[in-house]
This record gives structure tokens, C-alpha cells and sequence, in this order.
């Protein structure tokens, strides 16, 4: 009997994970998450982590935990997630000025020290690591995935749903994955 598939919620930091999770929690797919991260100023309504994937590729105990769930998986781990399984795979792209005065914005609520003159190179690193990830992902067998750009989920919620539900193939709630959309959240915009 084949194992149930695992939905892996995947970018960059800042990038829209945490709505692409809440799209998916509010349209029936299970989320896999803790508390240890709670909702505040950066992300008013959740982070939807589970802090065990930060243990990757060390602890995979916890996999089997996250069959028929959603799990977010920061792109700098979603390699590290082992084979002999099925992922549906949904990379949520952001540009990466937004991403960066997103990250840059995090750090200064927290009161740490952050260069915008760095922003270039690190943007240029964020780059190289995508263009990478792209190409190896390609070539994994066990790995389904689906690019969605942050912004056109902003500006067409109810498209994005339905994406989502032809990707998932399951049961989905479109119409309330679409409402769990919060357009008020976008507030690093470069265009």
C-alpha cells in the first residue's frame, strides 16, 4: 500500500509561506505546526512551522506525522527531505526586493542591526540558491511541485484557489482558501 502523500509548503523566508499554509488550513488540508512560534507583528495571523523540520536531515521521525498534512519546509531544507516518499510541493516565489526589505523589516522589530547595502549581494546569493533548487528539483522523482508567485496570489485569490485545488487533487475549499487571503499584509511591495 502506498504511503499517503506529504504537502510541502516551500520558499524563501518572507516569501509567503505562512499564507500559502493558512490558504490550505482554511481549505481543508491539515496543517502540521506547533506553537513554539506564535503569531506577532511580522506574521499577525501564524507562522504554521513545526519546529522539528528544522532538524532536517537528522530527524525525520516526525514525516510520518505529516502524511495528508501540509508542512512548511524553508527552501534551504527541501532537499534535505528524504525520497521513499511523495511530495506535493508548493514553492511560493516572491521578488526578491520585497523579500529582502521583508527579512530587513523582521530584523529591525527585533532590534538587530541590518545593511540594506547588502541587499545586492544577498539577492544575488537568494538567486544562485533558486536557480539551483530549480534544477535539482527537476530531477527528483518523488517531488511534485508547483511555482506560485506571491503577488498573483494577492491579486487573484480566488485563481490561485483553484490552482491549488487542481494541483492538490483532493478535497479543497476553494472559496475559503481564497478568503484566507489578506491583501492588508502586503506590505513590502517593490512594484
Amino acid at each position: 500500500m502506498e504511503r499517503p502523500e506529504i504537502i510541502v509548503v516551500s520558499g524563501l523566508p518572507r516569501s509567503g509561506t505562512s499564507m500559502m499554509m493558512r490558504m490550505l488550513a482554511a481549505g481543508g488540508i491539515e496543517p502540521l505546526s506547533d506553537a513554539v512560534r506564535a503569531a506577532d507583528e511580522d506574521n499577525p495571523l501564524g507562522y504554521f512551522e513545526f519546529e522539528r523540520v528544522k532538524g532536517l536531515p537528522g530527524d525525520t521521525g516526525w514525516l510520518d506525522q505529516a502524511e495528508g498534512k501540509a508542512v512548511k519546509v524553508i527552501s534551504a531544507l527541501l532537499e534535505k527531505l528524504p525520497c521513499k516518499r511523495h511530495y506535493k510541493v508548493l514553492f511560493v516565489e516572491r521578488d526578491l526586493a520585497e523579500v529582502l526589505a521583508s527579512q530587513r523589516r523582521m530584523l529591525i522589530r527585533r532590534g538587530r542591526h541590518t545593511d540594506a547595502g547588502g541587499d545586492g549581494r544577498m539577492a544575488s546569493l537568494f538567486e544562485k540558491h533558486l536557480a539551483s533548487l530549480r534544477a535539482r528539483l527537476a530531477m527528483r522523482g518523488d517531488m511534485q511541485v508547483e511555482f506560485v508567485r506571491y503577488d498573483e496570489v494577492i491579486a487573484d485569490a480566488r485563481g490561485a484557489a483553484r490552482r491549488l485545488a487542481v494541483f492538490l487533487d483532493c478535497a479543497f475549499d476553494e472559496t475559503a482558501a481564497a478568503a484566507a487571503v489578506s491583501p492588508a499584509l502586503y506590505r513590502q511591495r517593490s512594484r
